[in-house]
């Protein structure tokens, strides 16, 4: 066997640690499209990395000298080394927003009873002439005096027949017609005293409503999850249009499959009676999927399914349950959403484990583990809400705590921000704000997100960035526009912004599936960032008895991101990249897609996974 004394010993084991972090990127020089330029990487060969950590974890195994002197003296300066931040992600890439589909607005069916509304017509007790000085109305509120008085105007202060008497009467009426009231009117009351020399003529406005709502069809879903979201579109007075938009706002609804209505005459001629035909959807799907989207670091290929409910209850609560494993990762995620009120206010809760360790070589002979987990409270609440726009905004509070250590070496600080126990603890506040709009040719989602680290419930706090004091913002937007029959254009873009270090946690992460493809995922992750990518999917088979349609993609992906002051950034902060894909979707059933995409901006990576070289592939298959 050969001997190493304590000193050789210790230098070496320092010796590799610096190895696997020496790296460093640097850009062309010379060139005003230096970011956009190839960029060669100082990296050591992958087999020199390897045979170090190799070496290195050979002599680890002798527990006799971790309690050397020289061996502690080392390590109090080795506790001081902090490695790759992609090396402590221990949660997985933040999540984007699903992409927008242009949709025609529904039109489900409302039928309309005959209007009966009273009329002054054989009224014997009005004069054959008046003279009108004014009129005074009584019971309206669609509509204000004044607005009234203008549309009345021209029958004042000038002689009147019985005739247009009544046009007066017929005025104020189609004025409530056209603006989509039902069972609305004017009449003129009698036993008014009424003179040829100039009088004040009362007119009472009659504004219909709705008796009673009868919901008929639902089996789990509470009829009153139908009828509260009615009520509020019903109220007096009784508009077409608001009922309508209600409706179609009950046909988008996921728990919904289709909706009718009927009005029919009520005990009153200003009463109606509402009949709604419902056919519930199946709430109940299973989403199997698998893609290479995970950093190489615990596995790149990812494997997961979904469980929704999107009416456990029967009130219309939503049950999310989703699991996630990798080569070194496991992941349990669950979110529930509970409706406070029809006008589609929710509270969500969330929260999830992660178990993670890293098995990319030669990083996987460190024994890197890590375990984290989250808590989300949220409220959100849609403030404009019609078929084809809305504008919400929410509050959530955040706790998350990691924990990152080298098996064996406690206190090793292997993600930035953790305390000597390799732990983070982030309570956050967000405030949010999201509109969406779109119609049958085009789809706008936007979504800003302000993020704030507090110091409370024993959060993470250090002399010196990053710690649980923060304060970030996140603008994420995309535009779907439908070019022609299944021809989409989609634009998407995504903003960050912090005034200080964060930690691995609450980074900006570029590369990858849903990134920039053409480079590993989340090859940089940095405090501030910007992505903007475009794609084109075009169609080039279609299969109609599966319903199926083959497209190619072609896209081209940017992205640049850097540190807050205090927190060094990546020499290599620009990633450029183009490319073609492949995607078949058949129905709701299955889309399966296949990406290459070229790096423009060459950097060197390990080149052990199908990411790494610039092949992406998703499957994602919902088979009940």
């Amino acid at each position: 066997m050969v001997k190493i004394c304590c000193i050789c010993f210790w230098d070496l084991t320092f010796l590799i640690f610096w190895q696997i972090l020496g790296v460093s990127l640097v850009f062309n020089e010379g060139s005003a499209l230096a970011d956009v330029l190839p960029i060669r990487s100082q990296r050591q060969s992958v087999e020199e990395i390897e045979n170090l950590a190799l070496s290195g974890t050979r002599l680890l195994r002798s527990q006799d000298e971790l309690h050397h002197p020289v061996f502690k003296t080392g390590l109090s300066k080795l506790k001081q080394l902090r490695l790759e931040p992609i090396l402590s992600q221990v949660l997985d890439s933040k999540p984007t927003q699903p992409i927008p589909i242009p949709q025609p607005q529904p039109q489900p069916a409302l039928e309309l009873p005959p209007r009966i509304f009273p009329s002054s017509e054989d009224r014997l007790d009005l004069p054959k002439s008046i003279v009108v000085r004014k009129f005074e109305f009584d019971g309206n509120t669609a509509f204000s005096d004044e607005k009234l008085t203008k549309i009345t105007a021209q029958f004042t202060k000038r002689s009147l027949t019985f005739v247009e008497l009544l046009q007066v009467e017929a005025t104020v009426t189609k004025l409530y017609t056209d603006a989509g009231y039902i069972n609305c009117g004017a009449v003129i009351p009698a036993g008014q005293t009424l003179s040829q020399r100039g009088s004040v003529v009362k007119i009472q406005i009659i504004e219909g409503g709705l008796e009673q709502i009868v919901v008929t069809g639902t089996r789990r879903l509470n009829s009153n999850y139908i009828r509260s979201r009615l009520a509020i579109a019903t109220a007096r007075p009784l508009n077409q249009k608001r009922l309508l938009s209600a409706l179609q706002l009950l046909q988008l609804d996921p728990l919904i499959q289709n909706i009718s209505a009927e009005l029919s005459a009520g005990s009153r001629p200003e009463l109606s009676l509402l009949t709604v035909k419902v056919i519930e959807a199946d709430s109940f799907n299973t989403e199997f999927f698998i893609d290479n989207s995970r950093a190489p670091s615990v596995g790149s290929l990812r494997r997961g399914v979904r469980i929704n409910e999107g009416n456990l209850l029967g009130f219309g609560d939503g049950l999310n349950l989703e699991y996630i494993n990798t080569d070194g990762s496991n992941a349990f995620d669950l979110r529930y959403n509970i409706p406070v009120n029809p006008r589609n206010g929710t509270i969500t809760l969330r929260g999830g484990l992660t178990s993670t360790e890293i098995v990319e070589p030669p990083f996987d002979r460190l024994d890197i583990i890590g375990n984290s987990n989250y808590f989300e409270l949220g409220f959100r609440q849609p403030l404009i809400l019609s078929p084809n726009r809305e504008f919400a905004v929410g509050l959530s509070v955040l706790r998350q705590e990691s924990k990152s250590e080298l098996k064996g070496f406690p206190g090793v600080l292997v993600s930035p921000g953790a305390n000597e126990q390799g732990e983070t603890r982030i309570s956050a506040l967000q405030f949010f704000q999201e509109y969406q709009q779109r119609n049958s040719q085009q789809a706008l989602a936007l979504r800003s997100q302000f993020n704030l680290g507090l110091n409370i419930f024993n959060a993470t706090v250090n002399n010196d960035p990053p710690d649980s004091r923060f304060f970030s913002w996140r603008g994420q937007g995309q535009y779907v526009r439908l070019l022609a029959p299944q021809t989409l254009l989609v634009i998407r873009s995504d903003l960050q912004l912090s005034t200080r270090a964060l930690v691995p946690l609450e980074q900006f992460g570029l590369g990858g599936l849903r990134s920039v493809r053409g480079y590993r995922q989340d090859i940089l992750l940095t405090d501030n960032g910007f992505l903007a990518s475009a794609e084109v999917q075009l169609p080039v088979l279609r299969v109609k008895n599966v319903g199926g349609v083959l497209q190619v993609v072609p896209f081209i992906d940017f992205g640049v991101g850097w540190n807050s002051s205090g927190n060094p950034g990546p020499n290599t902060n620009t990633l450029l990249g183009l490319g073609l894909g492949l995607q078949w979707q058949m129905s709701d059933r299955l889309n399966a897609r296949l990406d290459y995409g070229i790096p423009l901006t060459d950097i060197q990576d390990r080149g052990r996974t199908l990411q790494e070289d610039g092949i992406y592939f998703s499957v994602v298959a919902n088979p009940f």
